[in-house]
Formats: C-alpha cells, structure tokens, sequence
C-alpha cells in the first residue's frame, strides 16, 4: 500500500501529524508492505531565506492576527506538540523559507530512498520546532544533510544551484491539481484523502479501510460445499 503525504517543514501540526501517523503505522499488522512517499508543499513560498522576527511577529504581519491571541494559539500547539512526545520551542525557531529544505528531501530519497527521505523529513522538522536551526540557510542545511549519512559536498553542490527545485514544483502543483490546499495531507492508495493532524485512532481505521480494499479476502470454497464448522448457534 502507498501511502503519499504533502506537508511542510515550517508547519506544526505537520510534525504532529507525522507522529500520529507513525502511531497508527507502527500497529498496523500490514506496516511493512506500506510505502511512505513525501511531498513538497509551501504554505507561504514568498518568505525570505530568513525572517528578521519571531513567530509571533511573522504571523501577525502576515496574517493581521493580534500577537497575543498568536501567542495563545502556539501554547496550544506547542501542548499538543508535547502530548505526542515534541518539545516545541518558539522562543528560539528562526522562520525561514522551506523551499531549500524540500530540495535536501528530495536529495535524500535520489541517494538512499524512502528510508533517507524519511529520516531527512524527521531531521528537519525536529531542527525547526525543537533545535532553532535556521532551515534557509545552506550551513545548517549541511548540517543537518551531514547528520543523516548525507556527503557535505553533496548537500553543498545541491544548495548551490537549483537542482531537485523541479522536483519541489511538482509536488506542489501535483497537490494543486488534487484540491490541496493545506496540510498535512495524507493520500491512502490513490483513493482515501485524510486532512490535517488527525488522532492515531483515525488513520488506523483509515489504514485498515484501504488495505481491505486493495487485499479483499477471496474465498476458495465454492457456496455449495462448505465445510463443517462451529457458529454462534451451534456446531
């Protein structure tokens, strides 16, 4: 079963979303014939490398929101972002443009697969919300490439031109041809669409839901001769 995701580095209730879905993954007796693909999506492409200003500031310039009402609105998601195991620190995350993140994915998965793309997915988001690495700059970029098994070179020759921005682009216009217009957005098989960070008891059910689908039973005894069998009346 393919599972594909559309998600951004810069969104939080993408991280929390992962390790619901994580959850529900890891107790699906089905987990290791599912396939995890990662796709790019920008909620806001125009930001600049880096923003001079915090969360709270970017998001009420860009938004018109009040600050304190923002401020409000991280506490509770950085509580959320704890009751999945995530140490959210808004005090010290440098708002920057994903655009170069999403390429040094895109990397990993040409280099080592799903198995890299995941872990470059997993780094990054931890080093936006948990670490206040800067993931518009090409440093940190190489550091964080470097500390999943990625070469500093590598990594280096990538930022410095715009390999894989083709890749990027796709996944995002992909996404809009599909009516996506926020996330996380997780696509079970092809069919089944699930918006937002939803609780693990959900994308379990869904999960379930498309592998019966895929994998119905077939049955090889014929109507007429079935063997003898016990039931709720009786044997």
């Amino acid at each position: 079963m393919k599972i594909d995701i559309w998600s951004d580095i810069a969104c939080p209730w993408c991280y929390i979303g992962k390790r619901r879905f994580e959850a529900a993954l890891a107790r699906f007796p089905h987990r290791d014939e599912v396939e995890v693909h990662w796709h790019s999506f920008q909620l806001d492409p125009s930001l600049p490398d880096h923003f001079d200003g915090t969360e709270v500031e970017y998001l009420s310039e860009r938004k018109g929101i009040d600050p304190e009402q923002l401020a409000g609105m991280l506490d509770q998601v950085t509580v959320q972002a704890a009751g999945e195991g995530l140490s959210y620190d808004y005090d010290s995350l440098v708002v920057a443009n994903s655009f170069s993140a999403h390429r040094l994915i895109h990397l990993a998965k040409a280099e080592g697969g799903l198995e890299a793309a995941d872990a470059a997915k997993e780094a990054l988001l931890s080093a936006h919300f948990e670490k206040g690495m800067n993931i518009g700059s090409a440093d940190d970029l190489v550091q964080i490439g470097t500390g999943i098994g990625l070469s500093a070179d590598r990594v280096k020759a990538v930022l410095a031109t715009d390999e894989y921005a083709d890749a990027v682009n796709a996944d995002i216009a992909r996404a809009r041809s599909l009516g996506i217009s926020g996330v996380p957005f997780f696509v079970l098989d092809d069919k089944y669409g699930i918006s937002g960070a939803q609780p693990a008891d959900l994308f379990a059910s869904a999960l379930e839901q498309a592998w019966q689908e895929s994998h119905p039973l077939i049955s090889l005894t014929p109507e007429s001769a079935d063997g003898p069998a016990c039931g709720p009346d009786g044997c």
